[in-house]
Formats: C-alpha cells, structure tokens, sequence
C-alpha cells in the first residue's frame, strides 16, 4: 500500500510539473492566413468581430479574449495568458471536453496577442467552443465559448 501511495504522489507531482508553468519564454509562430498575409505576436488590429468570447480557467489559469473576424476566416487571442504545457493545441470543439474538434494547431504563445486561420467552411454554430488542450495529459487548460 505504501509503494502505492508513493506511486500516486509521484504520478500527480510529474503532472503538475508537466502541464505547469516553468518560466520558460514564449516562441512566436507564424501562419499564413487564406488572403495570403502571415499573422502572429500583436497582429489583431483592424480586424471586425462578428463572434467573440472571454476565456475561463479549467485545469490552468487562462484568460483573454478571442474573436472571429467578420468573414470567418481568423481567430484573434487578445491578451491571452495560460500556464505552459507539454504539448498544447488549439482546437475549434463541440464541446469543452473536445470530443469533436476541428485542430488549428499548436498553441503560439502563453502571453500576448494571436492569430489563427479557421478552415474554410467550418461551421462555427456548431464548433463554438474555443479550447487550449494539452495532449499529453488530455485536459483543457482554458476555453471561451464564441457568442
């Protein structure tokens, strides 16, 4: 029973220390976005909102806003901020618990402003749920709900 416990603790430790914060500096990535232009770091002016949420905290602290421009076609984080993760993704979901999901790809950054190109044809009443999900520990971070 001891060996158990010992087990558990060391289980739960390599978790936290996994999917936590550990100071290390943000990369910036950059995509190209359908009109050709590449977006990343602070690049969410002049864009026009047609759907938008605020994120809220669910295995991590995660906050910010996101938005859809008016044609669909972007995704904007504006003063985003979550903890860092082994392996975290951005994903489009049904639902907070990404059952079903459409995978922007991996996560640009901890803090700041960012850009992803949402898939042509992507139904965004369907796909509603914005969710910053580590793979390796299959948990949500954050999500927003788009209103």
């Amino acid at each position: 029973m001891k060996n158990f416990i010992k087990s558990v603790s060391i289980i739960v430790l390599l978790f936290f220390v996994s999917c936590g914060s550990d100071g290390s500096s943000e990369v910036e990535i950059f995509d190209e976005v359908t009109d050709g232009s590449t977006t990343g770091g602070d690049d969410t002016t002049g864009t026009t909102t047609n759907l938008e949420g605020q994120f809220v905290s669910d295995a991590h602290p995660t906050s910010g806003t996101v938005k859809v421009n008016d044609d669909s076609t972007v995704l904007n984080f504006e003063n985003f901020k979550t903890d860092d993760g082994p392996k975290l993704l951005v994903y489009l979901s049904t639902t907070v618990n990404s059952t079903d999901f459409v995978d922007l790809g991996d996560l640009k950054g901890i803090s700041g402003n960012y850009s992803y190109a949402i898939p042509a044809n992507t139904d965004l009443t369907k796909y509603k749920y914005v969710v910053i999900w580590c793979v390796d520990f299959l948990v949500s971070f954050g999500h927003a709900e788009l209103k």
